[in-house]
């Protein structure tokens, strides 16, 4: 009868929608255990995935899946469903080494907890040595370096006479993406730069009656003639001092960054070598040297706009990283015999 047949009907529906709802429910459950699950579908060490501006979440899904890092995009679509972090994604390389759930995935990307590789430039380097430290890398090579150290544009308005970036390339130990180009390094370098050398000191340096790029320099020669702290405005305070009164600094790595410059210096500073004719020579050309010698830290910048409140004149090694001071010539010589000619005579 009609009324059998509708019952038949339903029965079926009905069964139809309970193993519907079982297959669903199994579905899920397998889905949702893919979630959790940690997956290392990758046979190497580890895999890096670059994720690209922009990109939806379908193509990010298909990346990780190649990559092995995750086992399937359903899961991965499951994952950004249930966490509501679809868009929260971030671009920017990640590094897997270790099997992750999808969960862990999608919050790591979400976090943009991208792979990032130290650099470090110490203080007191040239542009040429930066560029050697980054060749050596694997971001790109010396030239690229030296031909963005040339981009005067990025510190002239601060610099007006700056032709390059010697000085103004901060020494620090910057975290990078492989990807980084030598340009792009170059203008974080002179960011950090901006952010160290801030208001403070610009106030200070008008008040010495010092532009910036004459405390970059002087900051500069501090740096490459001492490592120690307490020095440093001991030694800016010297070369102020001769500065006032008109007579040569007489600096010796003024002499050696002109040797450079030219492809001259061997490796050690000769009494023919402090003739060498270059406005860099301090021993020739009175007042400070064209511009920075070097990239100077912080504690050298400071020490040039605030110099110990002392009057010497002289300063000469001890031959240990140390200095002894002087404000007499005849002291100074005095301790140029004592700690120079008679410790070379002892060795």
């Amino acid at each position: 009868t009609d009324d059998m047949t509708r019952q038949r009907i339903a029965l079926v529906g009905l069964v139809v929608l309970v193993l519907g709802v079982a297959v669903a429910g199994v579905a899920t459950m397998r889905l949702v255990a893919r979630w959790e699950a940690p997956h290392r579908g990758f046979p190497t060490n580890e895999v890096f995935v670059q994720i690209s501006p922009g990109s939806g979440a379908l193509a990010i899904a298909g990346q990780l899946v190649e990559s092995g890092v995750v086992q399937d995009e359903w899961a991965f679509r499951y994952a950004l469903w249930k966490t509501n972090l679809g868009r929260e994604l971030k671009a920017g390389e990640y590094r897997f080494d270790e099997p992750l759930s999808v969960s862990q995935v999608v919050s790591k990307i979400a976090r943009g907890d991208v792979h990032l590789r130290p650099l470090m430039f110490p203080e007191g380097l040239t542009v040429p040595a930066m560029a050697s430290i980054f060749g050596r890398s694997d971001f790109g090579t010396a030239e690229e370096f030296l031909a963005a150290s040339q981009r005067f544009e990025l510190i002239v308005a601060l610099d007006p006479e700056a032709s390059d970036l010697e000085g103004y390339l901060f020494p620090d130990t910057y975290l990078l993406p492989r990807t980084i180009t030598a340009d792009q390094l170059v203008e974080r370098m002179v960011v950090r730069f901006k952010q160290a050398f801030g208001e403070p000191l610009l106030q200070q340096a008008g008040e010495a009656g010092l532009s910036m790029r004459e405390v970059v320099t002087l900051a500069s020669l501090i740096e490459r003639e001492t490592a120690l702290a307490e020095e440093r405005p001991v030694v800016s305070a010297v070369y102020l001092n001769r500065l006032k009164i008109g007579i040569a600094l007489r600096c010796d790595p003024t002499v050696i960054y002109a040797l450079e410059r030219a492809g001259l210096y061997e490796g050690n500073l000769t009494r023919e070598n402090l003739t060498y004719d270059s406005p860099y020579n301090t021993y020739l050309y009175s007042g400070l040297p064209p511009g920075p010698i070097a990239a100077p830290g912080l504690a050298s910048l400071e020490a040039a706009v605030k110099p110990a409140d002392v009057g010497y004149l002289y300063f000469v090694s001890r031959n240990d990283g140390s200095h002894v001071f002087a404000s007499s010539l005849r002291e100074h010589n005095r301790n140029v015999r004592e700690y120079q000619i008679q410790f070379f005579r002892e060795r």
